[in-house]
């Protein structure tokens, strides 16, 4: 009966182990697809309409706060795939708090980063969408409304980025906190 209680709590470390790794794994590969194609998306955001014999144009690079979300998701996504090389070579050999604490730092930053693109893009956003009266600035996306839609699902994919580096972010801390037996 011992027997038996001793090999169950000495997988039970190795099977959780090894669920953790996976769970990191995939969220991380979720991190680089959505950072990716909220890239693509944005990258790739235009949109010319022609009112009243006036060619108008949008296009990403018109904004700062758009540029911004871009460039901050192609690091998100590179750095993502650094990590992920990291966690493949490191996690398989050992669980070092060492290690994780690294991760946890390195998502908080990337988790850092993309947050202030978000932010920045969904207030222009939400700019273009609604206007502001008080200081006269028009809504756009009534006019543009293809590149409305592409830059709503481009700050949607960087928020499900996002929110899997949240994740990512409390596991690593968590997992870095516990003692080594």
């Amino acid at each position: 009966m011992e027997d038996i209680e001793t090999k169950i709590s000495q997988n039970q470390p190795l099977k959780t182990q090894k669920i953790f790794i996976g769970a990191q794994i995939f969220l991380r590969i979720v991190v680089i697809a959505a950072s990716f194609a909220s890239t693509w998306l944005m990258l790739t955001n235009k949109q010319t309409i022609d009112i009243g014999g006036f060619v108008l144009d949008a296009n990403y690079s018109y904004s700062p706060e758009f540029k911004f979300l871009s460039y901050a998701n192609i690091v998100v996504g590179a750095f993502s795939f650094l990590s992920l090389l990291f966690l493949v070579l490191v996690g398989r050999r050992s669980s070092n708090p060492t290690y994780y604490f690294i991760l946890f730092l390195h998502d908080l930053a990337l988790m850092s980063l993309v947050l202030g693109g978000c932010a920045a893009a969904t207030v222009i956003g939400s700019l273009g969408k609604y206007g502001n009266s008080h200081t006269g600035w028009m809504q756009i996306c009534d006019h543009f409304g293809k590149f409305c839609k592409r830059a709503t699902t481009s700050v949607t994919f960087s928020y499900l980025s996002l929110v899997c580096l949240l994740i990512l972010t409390i596991t690593s801390a968590c997992k870095s906190r516990q003692i080594q037996v």
